[in-house]
């Protein structure tokens, strides 16, 4: 079955094979991206079945139009994949306040504005599906990456919570982690900083790894698009999706290394409430 689709940070990476693939698919698409002339080979390819429009996901005037748009040329909105995103590498103590709140706001706050742009539509419909894309980082403290991993968390959070809201009106809520991809997000599109002598068992580590990583990581952005295609597809997706077998692999001991804790703090943890009569 044909969907309409809405994907924000479709002219790279993972958001750009999602558009090439979703339109392969014979889906309708409203393709968005700072510069919507980065798509315009999409348009010659696909006519009709996409639409281009510039947006800056941090903009609600641009949100609300990039949703009007899936609304008066193709009549609604199946699913809206939020991709836009980016993280750079640095210690917290390096990083200014003010690339802090700008990687946030795009990560986060941009997440939520393009939500909320869609959730009338969707409530509406009664139906839809909205993708949130996360990260290995929205499981982990990702080391030299706070701002992202911070970002990251608050998705994940915010969309547990949209999740039981939206359930109530026919809409699923997904959050796919994406591990190590080869894409330019470990290339131009991060700023690597070593940072201080303090700091470089891991923030250097970080940089210098991602450095060597790139154009070697196993993940296929090109599955993953696929991957994505068919969650779209299910009639009860999971809630929580990670790509790759490195993503699975890193979720699965930081989670079993929770648990540990928590059971080995367990006497200190309950030691806090009234005594039982």
């Amino acid at each position: 079955m044909s969907q309409r689709w809405l994907i924000t940070g479709s002219s790279r990476g993972i958001g750009r094979a999602l558009a090439e693939a979703v339109l392969e698919a014979g889906h309708q698409l409203v393709a968005t991206a700072r510069d919507p002339s980065t798509l315009d080979d999409l348009k010659q390819r696909h006519g009709d079945a996409v639409r281009l429009v510039a947006l800056d996901v941090t903009d609600p005037v641009a949100a609300a139009r990039a949703v009007a748009t899936a609304l008066e040329d193709f009549g609604g909105l199946d699913v809206l994949a939020n991709v836009a995103g980016y993280g750079n590498v640095d210690s917290v103590e390096d990083t200014t306040l003010e690339d802090f709140r700008r990687e946030i706001d795009t990560n986060l706050f941009g997440t939520i504005i393009m939500t909320k742009a869609v959730i009338p539509l969707m409530r509406a419909q009664r139906g839809g599906h909205i993708i949130q894309f996360s990260s290995v980082g929205g499981r982990i403290g990702a080391p030299g990456r706070a701002p992202y991993s911070a970002a990251k968390w608050a998705v994940e959070g915010f969309s547990e919570s949209l999740a039981r809201e939206m359930a109530l009106i026919g809409v699923h809520v997904s959050v796919v982690e994406p591990g190590g991809f080869r894409t330019d997000f470990a290339g131009a599109s991060t700023r690597l900083n070593s940072g201080r002598p303090e700091y470089d068992a891991v923030v250097g580590a970080t940089a210098r790894a991602q450095r060597a990583y790139d154009g070697k990581q196993p993940g296929d952005p090109v599955r993953a698009a696929q991957a994505i295609l068919k969650l779209a597809s299910l009639e009860q997706p999971p809630f929580r999706l990670p790509l790759g077998s490195d993503a699975l692999k890193i979720i699965e001991q930081a989670d079993r290394a929770k648990l540990d804790e928590l059971e080995r703090w367990r006497e200190l943890s309950a030691s806090t409430d009234f005594p039982v009569a």
